[in-house]
């Protein structure tokens, strides 16, 4: 089996519009959480609070590739152009059938489909709809896009497992590339905002409601003051890469990804199983051949929803006990849903990077059913050589990579 390597990383999210911006955004301890007063309109959305991301320049994108692209598009097409430039990599080998793309998002463009329905709905008229609205709204839109915008005629892919689906986008990728079926592949997740969106959790009791007069404290990861989700969007895109091919090219290497592994729980369409995680985790270690003490670091989902973040603590708690260091991002940008996976896991490779973590924004006293496990509450130095990322999805679907440093 091929070695596998991440050699490009590219962001847009609430913080900002590249991976620079992202970082001093967390290093500042700065929210991306707003009241969105254009939601009150909405009869029956309860939440008020979201986490918009910019988008900065988009004509900068060709607009014969660009009409095709919704505001999730755009972003993952803005992610991918930084994540190439960063990892160096050629339009040669960019362009080659060697060469995949995998980007997974919770649905297609929610505005595209929101204005798709407004415009046919009243007369039933199909002749107003501009021709381009289906490719917004398919659920590969994203992968579609970017495959189109870049010229990939390698594998292209789209995973769609709502909060999983980045994450499993990277693992899709790895597989790929361990099997030597691509020697490069752009992977991540990308998903943008719209009140449909996040009334779909708000109906399901999920969002956070008591701080749409203070969006900047919310979400609040495992704290016992945590009401739900705050919605996110934006996009992260890496580069992976058959290691021997970077190594030929002497391309600068973030991290090799060492374990990954998916499942479902096969429990419940909406509610964490901590069953399932453990057996998730336990099996990521199990690809890696690692024990949980060679880990130095958690990126744990933590929604900050009741239920899920108990459950994730439990699960934490069976394999690692109180010794490994736990945060969620949450806090800063919300939750990304589609994206989380990929935007969350740059943040993590940057910190392996700075040997640096960031604390859970938001958690000022531990929740008594999330207590138990190593919680970082303020910015701590620490040397960090290895790193487990962790997702849990609607519809019992879990998803944990490890990535290492190559030392």
């Amino acid at each position: 089996m091929k070695r596998v390597v991440i050699t490009g990383m590219g962001v847009v999210c609430p913080l900002g519009s590249n991976v620079e911006e992202y970082i001093k955004g967390l290093e500042n301890n700065k929210s991306g959480i707003q009241k969105m007063e254009k939601w009150k309109e909405y009869i029956g959305l309860n939440t008020l609070v979201a986490a918009p991301a910019k988008i900065e320049n988009e004509k900068s994108i060709p607009r014969k590739k660009r009409r095709s692209m919704g505001r999730m598009g755009i972003f993952a097409a803005q992610a991918t152009e930084e994540a190439v430039k960063d990892s160096g990599l050629s339009e040669s080998v960019i362009t080659s059938a060697r060469t995949g793309c995998i980007i997974g998002s919770t649905m297609g463009g929610a505005e595209a489909m929101n204005d798709t329905f407004e415009i046919m709905l009243p007369e039933k008229d199909l002749s107003k709809l501009s021709s381009m609205n289906f490719f917004k709204c398919v659920s590969h839109t994203a992968a579609m896009n970017v495959s189109q915008c870049f010229g990939i005629k390698g594998y292209v892919m789209a995973t769609s497992a709502a909060c999983a689906s980045a994450l499993q986008a990277v693992g899709a990728a790895y597989g790929l590339i361990q099997s030597g079926k691509q020697d490069v592949v752009l992977c991540g997740g990308a998903e943008e905002l719209h009140a449909i969106v996040a009334g779909s959790f708000d109906i399901l009791f999920a969002t956070s409601t008591h701080f749409n007069d203070n969006p900047e404290c919310t979400p609040r990861p495992f704290d016992k003051d945590r009401d739900g989700l705050v919605c996110g969007e934006g996009s992260g895109i890496l580069v992976l890469e058959d290691y021997e091919h970077a190594q030929k090219r002497n391309a600068k290497v973030y991290a090799e990804v060492s374990g990954y592994h998916t499942c479902g729980s096969g429990e419940h369409v909406s509610q964490s199983n901590k069953e399932a995680m453990v057996s998730c985790m336990k099996e990521t270690l199990k690809s890696a051949d690692m024990q949980p003490d060679n880990i130095d670091y958690i990126n744990a989902h933590a929604t900050a929803t009741i239920h899920g973040d108990k459950q994730e603590a439990e699960a934490l708690k069976e394999i690692f006990g109180d010794k490994i260091p736990v945060s969620s991002l949450k806090g800063y940008i919300g939750h990304t849903l589609g994206a989380s996976g990929s935007i969350e896991l740059i943040a993590a490779l940057k910190m392996m990077q700075k040997s640096k973590i960031y604390p859970t924004k938001n958690l000022n006293d531990v929740a008594e059913d999330c207590k138990g496990i190593n919680h970082v509450m303020k910015i701590q130095e620490k040397e960090i050589n290895s790193i487990l990322k962790n997702c849990f999805a609607f519809g019992g679907i879990n998803a944990s990579l490890i990535c290492k440093k190559i030392l």
